[in-house]
Formats: C-alpha cells, sequence, structure tokens
C-alpha cells in the first residue's frame, strides 16, 4: 500500500484567514508593537501630511512607523532590507496589511520625521512608568562607542592638513603657470577658440581638494577655541593639535578607542533601572570618554522620564569631584568607582574611624564603596547596563549608525533605545 501523505497542493490558491490577527501567535512582537504604536501621540508626524494638498496620498503615518519600530526590534535598520522583508516576512506583512512602501519611501520617513520620531522614546517610557505606577529609585549610566557611518581612514589630522595645503598650493601654482603657458602655445598654433581640457580638470581636482582641506582646518581651528573656552584658556592663543583628527565622510564623529581598537564613533549613554532593564535616560556625544556626562545623563533622565533618580551607579570613568559634587547638589545619592582597587578588592575590611581631615568627595565615595553596602549596591552594575549593551549590539546587531551628524545619529539612538524598551515589556507581558 502506498504511504498516505499531508495534502500538498501548490497550484492551489490559498484562502487568506479574513483577520490580521489570525496570521501570527497572539503573543507575536508585531502585535505588540502595533498596539503600542497605536497608544503613542503621532500629531507631530500626521501634521505634515494634513498641510500637504497636492500629490499622491501618502502611506499612513501609523503604518509607516509601525514597520520602522518593528525592523529596529528585530535587528532591520536598513531601509533596503526593510523593503524586502516587506514581501518576505509575515510579521512586517501583517503591519503593513497589504501595503509595500519601497526602500526610498522607509528611509525618507525615518530622515523627514526623525526629530518627531525621537520624541516618541519619551512618550513610550512615560507610559511604561505610568502603567506600573514606577517611580525611578536606583539607575545605573554607562557609555559605550557606536561606530560613525564613517571610516577612519576618511580622516585627516590637523598637522597632515598643514603638509597637504601646502602641497596643494605648489601644485595649483605649477598647474595655473603650466596652463598659462599651453594656453599661449595653443593659441599661437591653432588659434584663440581652442581650450585645454584635461589641464583644467586636473587643476579643478586640485583647488576642489585645497578648499575642503581649508574648510577642515576652520573646522578643527573652531573645535580648539570651543574647547579652550570651556576651560577657561586664553581663544586667541589657542591652536588645534597636530594629531586633532577631522572626518571628511561625518564631520561630527570622532576617533574613539572602542573594543576593537580606535574606529570613528559617537559615545552613546544610557541610564537604566534594575527592576527591568528600561532605558529611562539616553543621549549622543562626542565625548571620546565619560568624565562629562554624569550632568547630561542626570539632566536627561529628569527630562525624558519626568522623574528624579534617588541613587546613580556608575563606573569610575564618571568619577570627578565636580560629578560628585553636583550628585551632592541634586540630593542623588552616588555610587561611583573611583578606581580599580575601590570596588574589585572585596576581603579587605572596611577602614574604620573618621576620614583624615581635608578629605576630598572622592576619598569619601572610596569609603562608601568599601562598605558593605556600598559595594553590595556597587556590584549589581554590571547586571544591569552592560547587558543593555549587549543585547543592543550583539543579539539585534546593531554596531553602527546608519545616519551621519550628531543631531541624526541622537535621533536614530533615540529610535534604537524605544525599540530596547518595546522588547522588555513584551517579555514582561509574555515571558
Amino acid at each position: 500500500m502506498a504511504k498516505a501523505y499531508r495534502a500538498y497542493l501548490p497550484e492551489q490558491d490559498l484562502l487568506l484567514p479574513p483577520s490580521l490577527r489570525d496570521w501570527l501567535p497572539e503573543n507575536h512582537l508585531a502585535y505588540f508593537v502595533s498596539d503600542v504604536v497605536d497608544q503613542l501621540d503621532l500629531s507631530a508626524i500626521e501634521s505634515v501630511y494634513e498641510k500637504e494638498e497636492r500629490g499622491q496620498p501618502p502611506y499612513h503615518p501609523r503604518m509607516m512607523t509601525k514597520i520602522l519600530l518593528y525592523g529596529y526590534s528585530v535587528g532591520v535598520f536598513s531601509s533596503r532590507q526593510m523593503q524586502k522583508k516587506l514581501v518576505e516576512d509575515v510579521g512586517f506583512r501583517m503591519l503593513a496589511a497589504g501595503n509595500e512602501p519601497d526602500f526610498r519611501t522607509i528611509s525618507d520617513f525615518r530622515k523627514l520625521h526623525l526629530s518627531a520620531l525621537q520624541g516618541l522614546f519619551d512618550q513610550m517610557l512615560q507610559i511604561a512608568l505610568q502603567a506600573g505606577t514606577m517611580k525611578l529609585g536606583r539607575v545605573v549610566l554607562d557609555g559605550s562607542k557606536v561606530k560613525a557611518n564613517a571610516s577612519k581612514h576618511k580622516a585627516m589630522s590637523y598637522g597632515r592638513m598643514q603638509e597637504d595645503e601646502k602641497r596643494l598650493r605648489a601644485e595649483v601654482k605649477r598647474l595655473l603657470e603650466q596652463a598659462e603657458k599651453v594656453d599661449v602655445e595653443e593659441d599661437a598654433r591653432y588659434g584663440w577658440d581652442q581650450s585645454g581640457d584635461e589641464l583644467s580638470a586636473e587643476l579643478a581636482r586640485r583647488e576642489t581638494r585645497l578648499e575642503k582641506i581649508r574648510e577642515a582646518k576652520q573646522a578643527l581651528e573652531e573645535r580648539a577655541r570651543e574647547q579652550a573656552k570651556s576651560k577657561g584658556e586664553a581663544e586667541a592663543e589657542t591652536k588645534p593639535e597636530a594629531k586633532m583628527q577631522y572626518n571628511f565622510t561625518d564631520p561630527e564623529s570622532r576617533i574613539m578607542k572602542g573594543a576593537d581598537g580606535f574606529v570613528q564613533a559617537y559615545n552613546a549613554q544610557v541610564a537604566v533601572e534594575p527592576d527591568f532593564q528600561l532605558i529611562v535616560g539616553q543621549l549622543v556625544t562626542q565625548a571620546a570618554n565619560d568624565k562629562q556626562q554624569m550632568k547630561p545623563v542626570v539632566e536627561v533622565i529628569q527630562e525624558q522620564s519626568g522623574q528624579k533618580p534617588a541613587e546613580v551607579v556608575s563606573d569610575r570613568g564618571y568619577c570627578s569631584e565636580a560629578n560628585l559634587g553636583y550628585l551632592e547638589k541634586k540630593k542623588i545619592e552616588g555610587f561611583v568607582a573611583v578606581d580599580r582597587e575601590s570596588y574589585r578588592d572585596r576581603e579587605k575590611p572596611c577602614p574604620r574611624g573618621p576620614l583624615p581631615k581635608g578629605a576630598t568627595r572622592v576619598d569619601c565615595m572610596r569609603r562608601k564603596l568599601q562598605t558593605k553596602k556600598g559595594a553590595a549596591i556597587y556590584s549589581t552594575r554590571k547586571t544591569v547596563v552592560e547587558p543593555v549593551f549587549g543585547q543592543i549590539k550583539e543579539a539585534r546587531g546593531f554596531r553602527h549608525f546608519l545616519l551621519r551628524g550628531l543631531k541624526k545619529v541622537q535621533g536614530e539612538w533615540a529610535i534604537v533605545c524605544l525599540t530596547h524598551n518595546i522588547l522588555k515589556l513584551h517579555r514582561l507581558c509574555y515571558g
């Protein structure tokens, strides 16, 4: 007797379910993203289209927002890949409800509404905190270098610019003299109406390069003046260091030391609460280290979450007298590593007795982290904030920005952090 198989009729037309809710399991992430976006106020996006009276009707902003956020949630960041998923992936198809915007439409939507999409992080965070009646207690800060959409090989130092500028000036002068000589010879031989196109093109290339280098030098000189001003130094005497870098692809990115050595990058900052690992504050900075980020991150927590944290935990990168003084002024208890020994040597008992006269805030913090309570609280740092960067970079694969420029990168980082929170809430609801 022939083996019986289940029915397989590849030529038969499919009868699709009448409800999109039947396409995927009830607890699927795509449905959760859809429900979340339905709760958000998208008036800042929708108002842009309401003013337009000409042209073809646009795709619905709510649908486009769902596609974009779902993509970032599942590690699909490229607009071209999103277009592909709208054909091949059930989750994307369900969210689009039969629509298939192309990659250019998706990319333009992200660029046009980046500021409004950035604001959705604040909305989502406050909904999450209010829903759980959560009051911010302890938050943990950390920063991580995220590669810019630019190669470090497209960067040039101020010293190299000076050398190249000198060389290009000499080449431009030589080419101009050569062009003048050729013009005179050709006028005599062929008449005044002949042109030296090849020489002109070569000259134009060098002049364009020279102009770019001059602009880059001006940018570095302005950056040096700003740095001097922030340190209280005399601006007139300030000149960029020879090793100061400028990137021609993304001038606002900086050379930073990351896990893979020196890279062209931005410094992405997060503040994470320990109960659900929600990101309760986020920003992007051009600073290569975290020393100046304590105040900006605490301020952004209050701005984005609407609450002031009771405690702040951070590694030694954030430690300074000024930062500890700021926490003291804000009445926020800090647990900030002072050095490696202050929190790694657990076996030594905490010194007894009062601190010596004239002890600094850093000295006081060192003593605090040597107590059982201080050491226990600080030890939670690794299990709270470091997994967040692991989930973003390793699990979802977000290792570099797609956009360029500090403002756009900040908007993209807000989307990344928003979708991190969506994933956390989804797991909280469905396990």
